[in-house]
């Protein structure tokens, strides 16, 4: 795992091990709002990334394989789609409500 990874990792860890649950809490608590708040930032800095990369040529196989995240992700992050499933249009349905 990346350096910089690990330490977000351990300082997760550590949040768990509080002893009382409510200071557990109250941490968790602003750990999931400072997550909240900077996802949205993290997914486009990810997607200008990628987009570099495609314009640089590079296959979104090679994408995949250097980021650790499958190719259908890939392809997500070049399309501007993220989150779960559940949240995406089907097929046909954006025209129809633009039409």
């Amino acid at each position: 795992m990346i350096e910089e990874v690990q330490r977000v990792v351990d300082a997760m860890n550590a949040v768990r091990a509080i002893e009382d649950p409510v200071r557990r809490a109250r941490a968790i608590s602003e750990l999931l709002k400072a997550q909240t708040e900077k996802e949205p930032e993290l997914r486009e800095e990810r997607r200008e990334i990628v987009l570099k990369m495609r314009e640089e040529n590079v296959s979104f196989r090679k994408i995949a394989a250097a980021l650790d995240v499958s190719l259908g992700t890939v392809q997500d992050i070049v399309r501007g789609h993220s989150g779960p499933w559940g949240t995406r249009s089907k097929k046909g349905q954006e025209e129809a409500q633009d039409g």
